[in-house]
């Protein structure tokens, strides 16, 4: 089962997720794609709050490049949940046009390949303005993409906001 969380910022994605994990009663690994920066302590904090909410049965494991890897190497039985993207996506945003692509292509194909339960939690960033440079309108474009094809994945696609979760899968259709 493949899920998808979007939502914006301090929508409730996170927590939603969290409580689809706790619901699965299997034995949950939290990828979390954010690397600690002692130099920037709002990061810190928000790191903090999510470590703080986090069952003590769970296991973290901090992925901030080789996310293929880690959907690859998930124990049986498990469940994964992947928060976020977004952070996933600006650990990499640097990568070219070719090299990003190949990274795609290798993330895709792991989930394709993952035989366990996963949840990926992603930003929207799409219902703003269009940046007015060109590194936010790349990083916004890609994970647009991201989205996109990780909703169109997906066995289940839920839209947080403002503390709610609608289950887009029940309420709308799908493009592809």
């Amino acid at each position: 089962m493949i899920a998808l969380v979007i939502g914006g910022t301090r929508s409730g994605k996170s927590e939603w997720a969290e409580m689809l994990a706790a619901r699965s009663n299997k034995s949950v690994i939290y990828i979390a794609t954010g690397t600690s920066n002692a130099d920037d302590p709002e990061w810190q904090a928000r790191i903090q709050q999510h470590r703080d909410r986090r069952s003590d049965r769970w296991q973290t494991l901090e992925v901030s490049i080789d996310l293929a890897q880690a959907l690859k190497s998930a124990p049986p039985d498990t469940y994964l949940l992947v928060d976020s993207i977004g952070t996933w996506l600006a650990n990499l945003i640097e990568q070219d046009l070719e090299t990003w692509q190949q990274t795609v292509q290798e993330f895709f194909a792991a989930i394709k390949a993952c035989q366990v339960d996963v949840t990926f939690v992603a930003e929207e960033v799409g219902s703003g303005v269009i940046p007015a440079y060109a590194l936010g309108r790349l990083f916004r474009d890609r994970l647009g993409s991201l989205n996109r094809q990780l909703g169109s994945i997906a066995d289940v696609v839920y839209l947080v906001t403002g503390g709610h979760a609608l289950n887009l899968s029940i309420l709308g259709e799908k493009l592809n």
